[in-house]
């Protein structure tokens, strides 16, 4: 499972967006801000042509994803029963994007210790890289969210903010889609209140 930190490139690059479900607003803190910030990050990833993998966790229960993000684009919007993303229904979208699998993976929404673990857990199984969107995450406790992402950055994922994937995926002033992605990062993405060192919690 070796880890070669490269720079992120549109072709290679898929993004999952985890279970970011109505139901489950009252009972986040600081919901209203990732989503913000998730919103801002799924635009630029259809700006750019990024692919897009959505899932919703018993949706017949916990409800469709909020509805004020925009995931127009996505290849499928999957529900599921297990708890990591990597079902074989969303094994199979994903080999029909890439031929294979795609070299990174950008990993966002909830929950952190949870579903979003259980994911880049399978993800680093199959020798993909991982970037954990740390400001596009949430659980229940922030504890909880905060040593889940200790963990991950121990399993090997790259812990990262959304503004960081963007410009990678940018790399150059002069990128023909710089001037419609500049507008999504213009405002400041929302704090998320992540630890600084959660590991002392």
């Amino acid at each position: 499972m070796a880890f070669r930190r490269c720079h992120l490139n549109p072709k290679k690059t898929l993004f999952l967006l985890c279970d970011i479900q109505e139901k489950f607003r009252p009972s986040m803190p600081l919901f209203d801000n990732m989503v913000k910030n998730v919103d801002k990050l799924t635009k630029a990833g259809k700006v750019l042509d990024v692919p897009l993998v959505v899932t919703e966790h018993y949706p017949e229960k916990l409800g469709k994803t909020v509805a004020q993000m925009d995931i127009s684009h996505a290849k499928a919007v999957m529900s599921k029963t297990y708890f990591s993303m990597m079902t074989p229904q969303v094994k199979s979208v994903i080999k029909d994007i890439f031929g294979e699998k795609p070299q990174d993976v950008v990993l966002y929404g909830l929950e952190s210790h949870i579903c979003i673990e259980q994911t880049a857990i399978d993800l680093r199984e199959q020798d993909i890289n991982v970037y954990i969107v740390a400001d596009c995450c949430c659980s229940r406790l922030k504890q909880d969210r905060d040593l889940a992402l200790e963990r991950l950055r121990q399993a090997g994922c790259i812990i990262t903010t959304s503004e960081s994937v963007i410009f990678d995926l940018v790399r150059d002033k002069n990128n023909p889609k710089f001037n419609d992605v500049r507008k999504l990062v213009n405002p400041t993405s929302q704090d998320m209140e992540l630890a600084r060192n959660p590991a002392k919690l």
